[in-house]
């Protein structure tokens, strides 16, 4: 496929290139929790544009790397792999010597890094996406936003924000004193509220929840994302 693609937050990426790492890639949550790990590794990787509004993501090519036609999508040699949870933990587990640590080294961490993992996709991750859809996405789209929708998915999200401002209250990472993959995974969707939704309240008005943003936030790994 070739090097094409058209601005805005739509444009989402994956790369091809035999001898290199591929990835779909943009700070929309999927392909930029991947983008961020391989940048905590040090690992270099190849961008290529699929422009998700003309459909390049249900090209016949495409489908042969993705069959359900999603991003993001890695390609290393003749290995392919897709979903965006499976790939994190993939580079992180292959390349743990090398970079940040984002799995723990005990046990005890590791499990941690887990149950995060577990909150983030069983309980922030749908409110926040139905914020960031109905706010961000749907009026770029011309689609009516469900206001009582919004409303609920804040309500929903504030309560775990509560959830999280404890935990951050004895800790400065989720998983413990480190940083991980627990804390990677909110960067995409926790950066749409405070920059891109109006939402910053939820992450500002809580100050051990703020002060983890501030912290993850201006990691070198996720700002190299925010410049692709």
């Amino acid at each position: 496929m070739e090097n094409s693609g058209v601005g805005g937050v739509y444009q989402y990426f994956w790369g091809y290139a035999s001898e290199s790492i591929q990835l779909a890639c943009k700070y929309a949550y999927p392909t930029a929790t991947a983008g961020c790990t391989l940048n905590e590794k040090g690992i270099e990787f190849e961008i290529v544009p699929v422009d998700l509004l003309k459909g390049e993501q249900k090209n016949p090519e495409f489908l042969k790397l993705q069959p359900f036609g999603v991003t993001p999508v890695i390609k290393e040699g003749d290995y392919t792999l897709y979903e965006s949870r499976a790939i994190i933990r993939y580079y992180a587990e292959k390349y743990k010597s090398q970079g940040t640590d984002l799995l723990g080294k005990t046990l005890e961490e590791k499990g941690l890094v887990e149950q995060w993992l577990e909150v983030e996709a069983q309980n922030y991750n749908a409110p926040a996406y139905d914020l960031v859809v109905n706010l961000l996405f749907y009026p770029k789209l011309g689609i009516p936003v469900n206001a009582d929708l919004v409303k609920e998915s804040e309500e929903k999200l504030a309560k775990v924000l509560d959830v999280y401002e404890e935990r951050l209250s004895k800790s400065k990472y989720l998983a413990g004193d480190f940083f991980s993959l627990a804390d990677l995974s909110h960067l995409p969707f926790n950066h749409y509220l405070v920059n891109a939704i109006g939402k910053a309240y939820l992450i500002k008005d809580r100050k051990h929840v703020s002060a983890w943003w501030d912290d993850i936030s201006n990691r070198p790994a996720w700002k190299k994302v925010l410049e692709l």
